[in-house]
């Protein structure tokens, strides 16, 4: 049935889509589409709940796995670049669920890179790549004595223009970190300090020249001692770039000061073509399982979803008669038996939030804050008051938080008080964003990190429900004026899969944003998160 033609040019005249009267739903997929479990908000989880899984093991843009065997629990964390707070730590009983314990980082830092957990003499530590300034790199360390935390302040070691440490003990008893390069240095015996020079440790392995890759780049040392052997593995061939340019290589030697021989397998793990399902894969590390197998752990990015950032990838190991060892799993596209031995534990919350308690640090992180950014929050009854800063998303700090999913719809009310202004983002860094946001006299929409003055809506209200759908991505808007009950499609759609690193660069990934700007308030309620969701058809004028 048409409308009636008043109601097109009302329509026309608001920048809003007309009403669809029967919205398509994304086509199915083909039979032959990995399929995951189903987590809390149907995200997705590695575990399918017959005995084997499915990478990634932890979705998302958790980069850079840095992993710890402590007893029966182990314990990960990643580069957490600009979110504060940072540096979540994660535990698992059976290396495939992975559940968050909290934020060993709290206070800005600058931006966090590849990062080493380790545990010595019963304590545990977090050694810390950052720039905390903007002029230049060196390595941080913080301790605890339960890995839940309270975690130390940061100690600078000075160990400038140096990323991704590896700590190991050597033969000597002695402490070392090694840093891309491969370089390595002395530590104190309390690992708070350096005990000599820095210096050349490892010549890498070098992969044919005609090879595809993004650059040599050394980089992400992790060392194991095993049967009288120090394996060093070490990433090359560029973070990002190519689909096939990262990748795992390894070398060996009786002595943590060399010499080191190169692994006649290497590459180890290397994406060979842009037809696999998992591009850019390395920066690893070995880890022996519950039952005494062994596995590797490392990141990659989605085929087709570079926008989730790099995510945690398991790897089955096979150590061979001439005591090294080869990665299975092939390019992990279909799924693995499970680590043997495991007790199942819980996998990752569900994201919707009702800002009834304190989740910064586990679910929600500030992005690129000031050192005074937790002082804009606070919970309230009936949600979490934000403050303004800055005068849009392009110059806040937006209260973030990571998805897995390739395809999800989120919304959130947004209730505002004096001269401030709101919304919901699907946010990359400052230059690259959409979303919907609005003041009390007119609804806004973001496109690429710049409103769209045309498409403004006037209103005069000051509690707005916001919906975002992501559906491999391409983003549909609505908006509700009575709290979700009828919806408006907003008349511009989206397509978001270039806002990656490989075209912002930053290392970063797309992830759900709430600011505050202006001169007054906002207060957050009833966030909701729902994973593969179809699209829906709305209600409403």
């Amino acid at each position: 049935m048409a409308l009636p033609r008043r109601h097109l040019f009302k329509g026309l005249l608001a920048g809003a889509a007309l009403p669809a009267l029967a919205e398509a739903a994304p086509p199915a997929a083909p039979a032959s589409a990995p399929t995951w479990g189903v987590g809390a908000g149907g995200q997705r989880k590695a575990d399918l709940g017959d005995g084997t899984f499915r990478n990634p093991i932890v979705s998302g843009d958790h980069p850079d796995p840095t992993i710890l065997k402590d007893g029966g629990t182990y314990y990960m964390t990643f580069s957490s670049f600009f979110s504060y707070p940072g540096l979540v730590i994660w535990k698992s009983t059976d290396l495939v669920n992975w559940s968050p314990v909290g934020a060993a980082l709290h206070k800005p830092l600058g931006v966090i890179w590849a990062v080493d957990l380790i545990k010595h003499d019963g304590r545990y530590f977090i050694y810390i790549p950052a720039d905390p300034k903007g002029e230049g790199w060196s390595i941080y360390a913080i301790w605890a004595d339960r890995i839940e935390g309270p975690w130390s302040e940061p100690v600078d070691l000075k160990i400038s223009g140096c990323i991704d440490p590896g700590h190991v003990v050597g033969e000597d008893g002695r402490r070392y970190l090694f840093v891309n390069g491969v370089r390595r240095i002395r530590l104190t015996d309390d690992g708070l300090a350096t005990d000599g020079p820095l210096e050349k440790a490892y010549e890498p392995w070098r992969y044919p020249d005609d090879w595809v890759v993004e650059n040599f780049a050394p980089e992400g040392p992790k060392l194991l001692r095993r049967g009288g052997w120090f394996y060093l593995i070490t990433a090359v061939g560029g973070t990002a770039g190519p689909a096939t340019g990262h990748m795992v290589i390894a070398a060996r030697s009786r002595s943590i000061h060399g010499p080191w021989e190169h692994c006649p397998r290497n590459p180890l793990v290397r994406t060979r073509s842009a037809a696999e399902p998992w591009w850019s894969r390395g920066h690893a590390s070995l880890v022996e399982g519950p039952a005494g197998d062994w596995w590797m752990v490392y990141h990659g990015y989605e085929n087709g979803y570079r926008t989730l950032g790099r995510q945690t990838l398991l790897a089955p190991v096979e150590w061979t008669a001439d005591g090294w060892f080869r990665v299975l799993g092939g390019d992990l596209s279909k799924p693995l038996p499970k680590p043997k031995g495991g007790v199942t534990g819980p996998s990752a919350p569900g994201l919707s939030d009702d800002f009834s308690k304190d989740r910064f640090g586990v679910q929600w992180s500030f992005h690129d804050p000031k050192p005074d950014e937790a002082g804009r929050a606070a919970f309230v009854p009936g949600g979490l008051r934000l403050a303004g800063r800055g005068t849009s998303p392009a110059d806040s700090a937006p209260l973030t938080c990571l998805v897995g999913d390739r395809s999800y719809e989120t919304e959130v009310t947004i209730t505002l008080s004096g001269e401030a202004e709101a919304g919901i983002l699907l946010f990359y860094n400052h230059k690259a964003f959409v979303g919907l946001g609005f003041t009390p006299t007119a609804l806004k929409i973001f496109e690429y990190s710049e409103e769209l003055p045309w498409a403004r809506i006037a209103h005069d209200v000051r509690e707005v429900r916001l919906r975002i759908g992501n559906v491999e991505n391409v983003v549909t808007f609505h908006y509700s004026y009575d709290n979700g009950r009828t919806w408006t499609r907003h008349g511009t759609r989206m397509e978001v899969s270039g806002l990656h690193h490989n075209v912002f660069g930053g290392f970063l990934a797309l992830r759900v944003g709430l600011y505050a700007a202006g001169m007054g308030e906002a207060r957050l309620s009833n966030f909701r998160y729902r994973a593969n969701m179809p699209v829906k058809a709305e209600s409403g004028v």
